[in-house]
Formats: structure tokens, C-alpha cells, sequence
């Protein structure tokens, strides 16, 4: 059998498998299909007749690869028939049976096809390069793909590489002993108190494992994801890891809309064990637990806060550290709420930009309003909100539709209301 010698074809192999951390069986398939594409722009080259190729017209040929020999050869699988309309895909029966007496119309056979040295011109030399490299980036997509699948929604440790456009390549391992792969960091997944610099690490939280053809890296970690602050105090609380306390909720705000407002975390605890503090537990002695995270993410405010099945009592509970008198659950339906508070704890409980009771509306799923308990006129209010209430009351005869614009104007109203009203007092 001819062979096309390829020198230096083991060494290149270990090469590659060390540069790209890809297996050497994994490098020499991508070389196989690469040198297959180069016979195929060979075989166009030499396309005499001008027979036109379809697409799977060369799905019968393969490439061997003779890693000692340090070559390779082009095998064809062709079936056996009377009479040869295709070359390249069939042979005579006549021919064959001068070999094989014992062939029969119908059977197949591999033969050599592979082209003379010389013959493999440097077209199709440069089609292989080209083609391997492209394959060889699939493989190292695919291997990505197989090995962080599994580890979407958890958190990894990461070292700055370089900086590209906004975001910031890092380096992430699955785990101990693995190859370091890249990692994006876009500009809207940063914390603004972070510093990164190059070979600084940090933990990550791994968000989304890209599929497809697109280049550069294809996982998305996360600074500002609220998974990455479920997992540090998982990770910190044993009592959390036992499943003692758990985390209802968390809301947010790593990137405030505003930069005179730093990030900040609310975070809803419960326990089912009576002798247990979900709050204290997660805070620790003298606050050593929670720091350990607030140092992590590098001084965000975070407020621990006890869950409550009562929404009034998970409401107030909500806007710590501000204390408030009365909560009145306005309409459950809509889920609108007035919290009244003493005057001199307005400010508190709104928060600066209004970031506190932004993130206590988040963490609790309700509309809170909050009002100067002082100026509050409960009748008044009471009043407002069922006239409002039955505006808009559907009937029953109503189709679905129609009982859906009202429900929306009807929270627009509501909406307008509590916005005048703020602006009253």
C-alpha cells in the first residue's frame, strides 16, 4: 500500500495534545478529517471531466493515519456491480474477482486510493492546515462543553489573563488537576469594587456554557450574580451546608444605577429548628462569618434578614435597619403596601436613591410604599383604594381579555395613586 509520508507526525501530535490540553486521540481524528478535506481539494484540482461533487460525495473515502510510519493513506470503500457508472464509488465484479473469486454483485471493498507524494500539491496542503485548525478549536469547544456542562450554577475560582474591549479573560479549572481554560467577564457581570488586575484571583460564578461556533470564550462567569453570594454563605455557614437554615431569597443590586450608591445584598434566612438563630447563624460571633464574605466581595453591603410566612412581618423585616410602626397590606391581589414609619426613619427605610426599599420590594415580591406615619389617614387611603378597586371590577360576563386591560389599568391607577400621594406628603 502507497503512503504520503508526513515527518515529524508523532511528535506533532504531542505537541498539540500538550499546547491545546486535548487527548492524542481527540488531535489525531481532527488530523484525520483535515487531511481528508485536503484530499478532497485535491481531487477538485484534478477533476478533469468537470464532474460536479456533491456534498456527501466523498462520505465513502477515509484517512488512515500511520503514526510510526509518520504518514497516511486515503482508503475508498466501493461497491462491487456489474457495470461501473462511478468510478469512486463502485468497481467491476470482473476486477474484482480476478483477487477474490468469491465476490458477488452487491458486496463491498476497501481499496487504496491515496495519491503519489508529489501529487498532493500545495493547494491541498494548505486546505489541511486550515481545516485542522478549525477542527482542532472544535475539539477544545467540544472537550469545554463535556467538562463545565455539569458546573452551571456554581462557583469556581478564577485568575485574571488580559483584558478584552470591557470584559476581563480569566482562567478557570473544573477541578484539581484539570487544564485552566478562558472565561468571560463582561462589563455588566463586574463588581465596581473590584480590582483586576493581572493574575488576581477570584471566585466566580459560573453562569452559562456556550454552545455553537462562536469564537473566543465560551463560558460566562459572574461577579454580580446573586448565586455567587448563595454560595459563599453556603460555604461559610455549616448550618446552611446541613441544611439547618436555609436561604429563601436574595435580592441584588451590584451594580447600582447610580455611583454615589454602593452594591448591596438583602438576603431572607429560615429555620425550622427552634433553638436556632437563621440570622445569628449566618452573621457569626462578633459578625466573623458574614465579613468573610463581605471581604469577598470586597466590602458590599449585605443585611441578613428573617423570612416570614406573615408578608406584614416579612415586609418590616425586609427594610432593616430601618424600624417601622405598621404594615398595610393595601391589596394582596396586586400585591400593594403601605409601611408606615416614624419621620425620622423615612430616610432609613428608603435608603439612599431609594436603593433600600428597592431591594426590599425585590426580596419580598410586594409594591412597597412607604408613608410618614404622622401625615397617614387610614380612612382616607381605605377610601382611595376602594374606589379605585371598583372602577375597575370586572364583571362577570367579561372575556378573559377585557378583564386583563382592566387588571392593568387598575395597577396603573394604583400606581398613580400611591405616587401622588408620596407626593403629597
Amino acid at each position: 500500500m502507497s503512503m504520503v509520508t508526513l515527518p515529524g507526525l508523532k511528535d506533532l501530535i504531542e505537541k498539540i495534545s500538550q499546547d491545546r490540553n486535548l487527548p492524542r486521540l481527540a488531535v489525531q481524528s481532527a488530523i484525520r478529517e483535515a487531511l481528508l478535506k485536503g484530499y478532497e481539494r485535491y481531487r477538485r484540482a484534478q477533476n478533469l471531466e468537470r464532474k460536479q461533487f456533491d456534498e456527501d460525495y466523498f462520505d465513502n473515502f477515509e484517512v488512515e493515519l500511520d503514526i510510526d510510519g509518520e504518514g497516511f493513506r486515503v482508503l475508498s470503500t466501493k461497491t462491487i456491480v456489474e457495470a461501473v457508472n462511478n468510478s469512486d464509488h463502485q468497481i467491476s465484479l470482473e476486477e474484482v474477482q480476478q483477487v477474490a473469486p468469491e465476490a458477488q454483485s452487491g458486496d463491498s471493498v476497501v481499496l487504496d486510493v491515496t495519491p503519489d507524494q508529489g501529487e498532493f500539491g500545495r493547494m491541498a496542503a494548505m486546505q489541511t492546515k486550515q481545516v485542522l485548525a478549525q477542527k482542532l478549536r472544535d475539539q477544545q469547544r467540544q472537550m469545554v462543553q463535556e467538562e463545565f456542562q455539569d458546573l452551571e450554577g456554581t462557583v469556581l475560582q478564577a485568575r485574571v489573563l488580559r483584558f478584552e474591549r470591557q470584559s476581563v479573560i480569566l482562567a478557570v479549572a473544573s477541578g484539581f488537576g484539570q487544564p485552566e481554560v478562558e472565561a468571560e467577564l463582561p462589563k455588566r457581570e463586574q463588581l465596581p469594587n473590584d480590582n483586576y488586575r493581572a493574575n488576581a484571583t477570584f471566585k466566580v460564578y459560573l453562569k452559562k456554557v456556550s454552545q455553537g461556533q462562536q469564537r473566543g470564550p465560551q463560558l460566562l462567569v459572574s461577579r454580580a450574580d446573586a448565586g455567587l453570594v448563595v454560595y459563599l454563605f453556603a460555604n461559610e455557614v455549616p448550618e446552611i451546608e446541613d441544611e439547618v437554615v436555609r436561604i429563601v431569597a436574595v435580592a441584588r443590586e451590584a451594580n447600582p444605577p447610580s455611583r454615589y450608591v454602593g452594591p448591596r445584598t438583602k438576603i431572607a434566612v429560615d429555620t425550622l429548628d427552634r433553638d436556632v438563630d437563621p440570622v445569628g447563624a449566618c452573621i457569626g460571633a462578633r459578625g466573623s462569618r458574614i465579613q468573610v464574605v463581605v471581604n469577598e466581595l470586597r466590602g458590599e453591603k449585605i443585611d441578613v434578614i428573617r423570612w416570614s410566612p406573615d408578608p406584614a412581618t416579612y415586609i418590616a423585616n425586609a427594610l432593616s435597619p430601618a424600624r417601622v410602626d405598621e404594615v398595610r397590606l393595601m391589596d394582596p391581589e396586586t400585591r400593594q403596601t403601605h409601611v408606615l414609619v416614624a419621620e425620622d426613619q423615612l430616610s432609613l427605610a428608603i435608603g439612599k436613591e431609594g436603593q433600600n426599599v428597592r431591594l426590599a420590594a425585590r426580596l419580598t415580591g410586594w409594591k412597597i410604599d412607604i408613608k410618614d406615619k404622622a401625615k397617614y389617614d387610614d380612612v382616607a387611603e381605605d377610601a382611595k383604594f376602594m374606589a379605585v378597586r371598583a372602577k375597575y371590577q370586572p364583571e362577570d360576563d367579561e372575556n378573559d381579555m377585557e378583564e386583563l386591560e382592566d387588571e392593568n389599568k387598575y395597577e396603573l391607577e394604583l400606581e398613580e395613586h400611591n405616587f401622588n400621594t408620596r407626593e403629597e406628603d
